[in-house]
């Protein structure tokens, strides 16, 4: 017989097991668990719980300050000392920025353009996040900056920081373009305009975040410290350890913060001098 003869065969009598199998299964009147009613409704009610999961788990509400805490916290962070500045320096941190070759990005103001990008979720945009309100409050001021928390469920849950949805910023030496992505869910809530996209595409080629570029002549992807000297405190809590040069905290925290500030002085002509010319600042260039 042939090979082709032997396959023919084997299908056939494949094929006829099946057709008894089911014929039995007829025969019997039996349906088998699987068959009945029962896996129906398991499934459904497994079905209905992972929806009922879905909504709870989008719609539970963030840890969250009030907003008096916000009246507290955010005047407390923008307005630092600068004998703090000073004091920390580098906070020991090696340079977190990137030198880039590109030309200098100016805004539509024709002042030195500062890019963030990040999202609410994100755990190291949340500790980053306190050096760059701390940084930029030098140079300018916030409006509408609010707080908020990292993922519950992504490393280092729950940071607390700040959100720059719906914030503004206004600068005599600088211009600040700043985006959140995605939620504390990572839902979609922004897209970056054509400016942001453009400069995160050249210098940020893993697309990670956060992302912060100074005029495009530096370059800082991902936290400038790690996220874990802020653990276990509420926003209150860190923004006291930022005016204290003596703890873990403001050294990560302030010490980044130098470095940014160093990188945004390069850009403005070393303007405003009593920033720029601060010792803290000029801890950096020794490095």
């Amino acid at each position: 017989m042939s090979r082709a003869s032997d396959r023919t065969a084997a299908v056939a009598r494949r094929d006829r097991r099946r057709s008894e199998r089911e014929q039995h299964v007829r025969r019997s009147g039996r349906s088998g668990f699987w068959r009945g009613p029962v896996p129906y409704v398991g499934a459904a009610a497994i079905i209905v719980a992972a929806i009922g999961w879905s909504v709870w788990s989008s719609r539970a509400p963030a840890p969250s300050a009030s907003a008096a805490a916000a009246d507290a916290v955010v005047p407390s962070v923008t307005t630092i000392p600068a004998d703090v500045f000073d004091r920390v320096g580098t906070g020991g941190l090696a340079n977190p920025l990137r030198a880039t070759a590109f030309e200098m990005q100016r805004g539509a103001s024709g002042k030195p353009l500062v890019i963030y990008v990040g999202a609410e979720y994100c755990p190291y945009c949340a500790s980053e996040k306190w050096s760059v309100v701390a940084a930029l409050a030098r140079f300018g001021t916030f409006q509408g900056l609010a707080l908020s928390t990292s993922s519950s469920t992504d490393a280092f849950p729950d940071t607390p920081t700040f959100t720059f949805r719906g914030a503004s910023y206004r600068s005599e030496w600088i211009e600040v373009s700043m985006i959140e992505t995605a939620d504390r869910q990572g839902r979609i809530i922004a897209q970056m305009t054509p400016v942001q996209r453009a400069a995160y595409d050249r210098s940020d080629p893993d697309q990670s975040i956060p992302f912060l570029s100074i005029a495009e002549r530096h370059v800082q992807i991902g936290s400038g410290y790690r996220p874990e000297v802020l653990a276990g405190r509420m926003w209150m809590q860190i923004a006291d350890q930022m005016r204290d040069p003596s703890t873990p905290l403001a050294r990560g925290v302030i010490g980044n913060a130098n470095w940014i500030t160093a990188a945004i002085c390069g850009q403005t002509g070393g303007q405003p001098s009593n920033v720029c010319d601060s010792p803290g600042v000029r801890a950096t260039q020794a490095k």
